[in-house]
């Protein structure tokens, strides 16, 4: 245990993947709640980013699993020019299982313990009904559903999002961002899978899906009866011959030693939070051909969404937002190829400028 908890504190206060402002771990027993929230940076204004809920290993996988989220969440949320600082919250269990009213409750009270340093919203494992119900002890809560003050699903602009940075990686690459004709694989047809599904195919991309739960692909199929097809897994999936985009859509990590390699898509854009593996990652697509669309970058669209809530909701103001992460996206493949680096890099560049600009000001 000591081992594994020096690897946790090492990664926070020595490690290039840390600088965390700070770390929180809630609990209360009565209702079984265990939680992390880790606030990576809050230069650019109070962090936000959603709870996980999710049934973590161990403890400590849980706290390298927010640190990391949070992270990315600084860089997203610079990237998508909002005035929010990074942040991440994991409740630890299966939320199938041990999800619950009073739980809920317990984690709004530690949210709202930090005084709204922290910002929560929706993520794997948590729904709109679910922040309603932090929100009643919590008022720094979006995602909310429009009855209780929110702007409903934002999975919804999550996936405009992602098309919008797969139109602007095929500009890129093939000089034109239509994406008619072209074959798209995606792994993950969820909450934010299903909703890509319907921008490709009204465009006239080929669509080929997988997810881990039958369900979720059969409803794709049955909305689309032509154009789309399943394979078995996402092993099977990055292996289709002819396959032009690859766009992880689920969990994390899609991207490592054992599936770069093996990768027949040009591009990868894709909904996933951390899609690299480790640090290098995005070395090995481009000496590949590979192009990566950051994922923090082209999946910033839910972000963008629940932090208008804050101000008071409009779907077309954040919808025209989140349709800039088109020229975003095309700056960052225009830096990456000026300074000579991966699209990551450049984009990881931009993000901590920013961020270094605003604390500068101070």
């Amino acid at each position: 245990m000591t081992d594994v908890t020096d690897g946790v504190l090492h990664t926070l206060f020595q490690s290039d993947q840390g600088g965390h402002e700070q770390v929180v771990l809630c609990q209360d027993r009565a209702s079984g709640l265990k939680a992390v929230i880790a606030l990576h940076s809050t230069a650019l204004g109070p962090a936000l980013g959603g709870t996980r809920f999710y049934p973590y290993a161990t403890e400590e996988e849980a706290v390298a699993d927010a640190l990391n989220l949070a992270r990315g969440m600084s860089y997203k949320n610079a990237m998508a020019g909002l005035d929010h600082g990074g942040g991440k919250a994991v409740i630890i269990g299966d939320p199938e299982r041990d999800k619950t009213e009073e739980l809920l409750l317990a984690y709004g009270r530690c949210v709202a313990s930090l005084g709204g340093r922290y910002v929560t919203a929706c993520d794997v494992g948590t729904y709109v009904a679910d922040m309603d119900v932090v929100a009643r002890e919590c008022r720094w809560t979006t995602g909310r559903s429009p009855e209780n003050g929110g702007a409903g699903d934002s999975s919804v602009l999550t996936a405009f999002g992602v098309y919008q940075g797969m139109r602007a990686s095929a500009q890129h690459l093939w000089g034109d961002a239509s994406l008619r004709g072209r074959k798209v694989g995606i792994a993950g047809v969820g909450k934010v899978g299903h909703h890509l599904v319907e921008h490709l195919r009204q465009e006239g991309a080929e669509v080929v899906v997988t997810d881990v739960r039958e369900d979720a692909v059969r409803r794709v199929l049955d909305q689309h009866p032509e154009g789309v097809e399943a394979v078995a897994d996402t092993d099977a999936l990055i292996r289709v011959e002819g396959l032009d985009i690859y766009a992880p859509c689920a969990l994390g990590g899609a991207l490592n030693d054992d599936t770069v390699p093996v990768l027949t898509a040009k591009v990868v854009c894709g909904a996933a939070n951390n899609q690299l593996a480790h640090p290098g990652v995005e070395k090995d697509l481009a000496d590949r051909g590979i192009l990566y669309a950051p994922d923090y970058v082209v999946n910033a669209g839910g972000v963008i969404q629940v932090a208008d809530e804050l101000h008071g909701f409009d779907f077309e103001r954040c919808k025209a937002k989140a349709a800039k992460i088109y020229d975003t996206t095309l700056a960052i493949f225009a830096r990456a190829k000026t300074d000579g680096i991966p699209p990551a890099a450049a984009a990881d560049r931009l993000a901590e400028q920013r961020m270094a600009e605003a604390r500068a000001a101070r």
